[in-house]
């Protein structure tokens, strides 16, 4: 890292690396730990070194930017979680980035090195690896395999497009003071049965399907470990100081992408050949033996 940054001597460094799903975390944490943890140490560790032979403007203007996740705060019942709530993360993953985010903190605390963190809700968008739900269930209703939805679908998820996370994410870098955090939620805060009966509209759509063919397929399968309820962020502090808001509806961004999906198998296809077929992840032996025994 100290050889790039000689070479290229950026004005800013977005982390945007990382292990994030949790359903992986789960089943191997250890790459969470080494990618969420010591890789975003690795990083401060080159990005102060650097940034301490900076002078004038360029060390005034240099920024460093951590990208994290609504996960960190854990389950919120009621009201939403301000970018000062306890961090209570329940999974693996969402540990290993509540890990990055203190370091992030101790840097600007200790060595005053420029920071600004955005945590961000759950991101959909084309592109996305289909692993994640809303492309999973995209390619499996494409494909005419069931839905797998969590426990009863009540769990409660906040959604951006990627479109308005990457704009807040620029905001924070253009505008963010250092030493603080900003999240970037929507407010767009659905449980994931409603989510998916959304989704399944679209796909019934774009693939000529009577309405409610694809939401027939809808299937309820044993829960995560230790899922979290709900996460609600209160997005108050990045719309006043960052002159950031989302600007596309939840209805526009699923429509849109899942016509991404429709129309690019080119780039999908190979994944699902070879890296991930759509079937489950990180479940535990305990749920390994629950799923077997209901099918």
């Amino acid at each position: 890292m100290n050889k790039v940054f000689e070479q290229y001597r950026p004005r800013a460094v977005l982390n945007l690396a990382a292990e994030t799903h949790v359903d992986r975390s789960i089943s191997g944490p250890a790459a969470f730990v080494t990618t969420n943890i010591n890789g975003v140490f690795e990083l401060l560790n080159a990005s102060l070194a650097y940034w301490q032979t900076l002078t004038g403007t360029d060390r005034d203007s240099f920024r460093f930017v951590q990208i994290s996740t609504d996960e960190i705060y854990g389950a919120i019942d009621e009201g939403l979680a301000d970018e000062d709530a306890p961090l209570k993360a329940n999974s693996p993953y969402s540990a290993t980035k509540a890990g990055g985010d203190l370091l992030v903190r101790s840097f600007h605390e200790t060595y005053r090195l420029p920071t600004v963190t955005t945590r961000g809700c759950n991101a959909y968008g084309p592109r996305q690896f289909p692993e994640k739900l809303i492309p999973l269930h995209i390619l499996r209703g494409l494909s005419g395999q069931s839905l797998p939805i969590y426990g009863n679908g009540s769990n409660i998820r906040e959604w951006i497009h990627v479109d308005d996370a990457a704009a807040g994410i620029v905001a924070a870098l253009d505008r963010g003071t250092p030493g603080e955090a900003y999240n970037l939620g929507t407010s767009d805060l659905h449980t994931n049965i409603v989510l998916a009966n959304h989704l399944c509209r679209h796909i019934d759509r774009h693939s000529g399907r009577a309405d409610g063919a694809t939401a027939r397929k809808i299937e309820f399968v044993v829960d995560r470990p230790g899922h979290d309820t709900r996460y609600a962020m209160n997005s108050a502090k990045a719309r006043a100081h960052l002159n950031w808001q989302p600007r596309i509806s939840l209805d526009d961004g699923l429509r849109t992408t899942v016509a991404w999906y429709v129309d690019n198998p080119d780039w999908w296809t190979p994944i699902t050949r070879g890296r991930y077929d759509l079937s489950r992840l990180g479940a535990t032996a305990a749920v390994a033996k629950q799923t077997a025994h209901q099918s």
